[in-house]
């Protein structure tokens, strides 16, 4: 069993007791509701969603009509237009296995090393890194939990080499409805402790059409659809509503038709919000006060305070679990990146 070291406000036991007002030696005692027991209280749940090349600059600009599912989580939840990326790739590969290990990229440094985007079979992140690397995957897995990821990407399967033991499922989908929907049924029939989800239309579109173009917006559009739709998926089943914190973020921007240059903050600006049972509403940066909006900058590593970045997921994640952070990792190491309602 997951170790439950936050529970949400929503998942709380009160006693609930009679009003306190005077009665007569004949009115009845008042009546305390027994707890539940521990059985009875659903073990914390998260879905993490990435969605693939999602510009923050064109949710703000679609607004609520256009992406009303990316508004509500903004509007409900504790989140930012304004997180960062790795520094020094922005790059889908690269960017994912920073969000699911909690490092950097520069393997020198203490980073995962992966720098390639491309499918390279056989390849694995401890061979990238040179050495061990722990992810939120291997983790959760040594807390007893267990792990379902779904891909649009061949390339994405470096997760399943590089932590076989520890997931439960992994699934190659292309096809985005299908992936959804095979991500919805397990969520509703598996008690998985962490399910990461992949959502490629942004980035396919913008690499076809162009970043910012109209059909890159009508795929932000259905990206938000797809979203909206495990959302009603957890919002179906009380049991689902009540353990299921939602984190999403996403790999990098883009312009034109690329986004590989780190150094533009079209590729290097992403969303990061956190919605479910317990979360608190409000920015990221209003509630986090020792992280720092980057404004249009690009801070490095060194900085004392530095902005929210998609490689928190991983230990955010853990936190909302009850579990410690990742070994090894750079990003929210100390778990202090605060989304509770106070």
């Amino acid at each position: 069993m997951l170790v439950r070291r936050l529970v949400a406000p929503a998942l709380a036991v009160l006693l609930a007791v009679a009003p306190a007002a005077a009665c007569s030696r004949s009115d009845p005692a008042p009546r305390v509701v027994p707890a539940p027991s521990s059985a009875e209280i659903p073990e914390p749940r998260v879905l993490a969603i990435s969605v693939d090349g999602l510009r923050p600059d064109v949710v703000e600009r679609l607004g609520p009509e256009g992406t009303p599912t990316l508004h509500r989580l903004l509007a409900e939840g504790a989140g930012t237009l304004n997180a960062r990326t790795a520094r020094e790739r922005t790059e889908t590969l690269p960017d994912h296995t920073t969000q699911l290990t909690g490092r950097r990229v520069d393997a020198a440094r203490g980073g995962h090393g992966v720098t390639w985007n491309e499918h390279r079979p056989g390849s694995t992140v401890r061979r990238a890194a040179g050495g061990p690397v722990r992810s939120v995957l291997s983790e959760v897995h040594r807390g007893g939990g267990e792990v379902a990821v779904f891909v649009a990407k061949q390339k994405l399967t470096l997760f399943e080499r590089s932590w076989s033991r520890a997931v439960d499922r992994f699934v190659l989908e292309a096809d985005p409805p299908r992936l959804v929907r095979r991500a919805g049924r397990d969520l509703a029939r598996q008690e998985r402790a962490f399910t990461f989800v992949h959502l490629p239309d942004p980035d396919a579109a913008g690499h076809t059409h162009g970043f910012g173009s109209a059909a890159y917006d009508d795929a932000v559009r259905e990206a938000d659809r797809r979203v909206g739709r495990l959302l009603a998926r957890v919002e179906s089943e009380p049991r689902l509503a009540s353990s299921v914190r939602v984190v999403l973020t996403s790999d990098h921007g883009g312009t034109g038709l690329r986004h590989a240059d780190a150094r533009r903050a079209v590729n290097y600006t992403v969303p990061f919000v956190v919605w479910g049972p317990g979360v608190a509403a409000g920015d990221l940066y209003d509630l986090n006060p020792d992280y720092r909006d980057p404004g249009d900058g690009r801070p490095g590593y060194g900085r004392a305070r530095q902005p929210v970045r998609n490689g928190d997921l991983a230990n955010l994640s853990l936190d909302l679990l009850g579990l410690g952070p990742v070994p090894g990792s750079q990003m929210n190491d100390e778990q202090d990146l605060d989304v509770a309602a106070s």
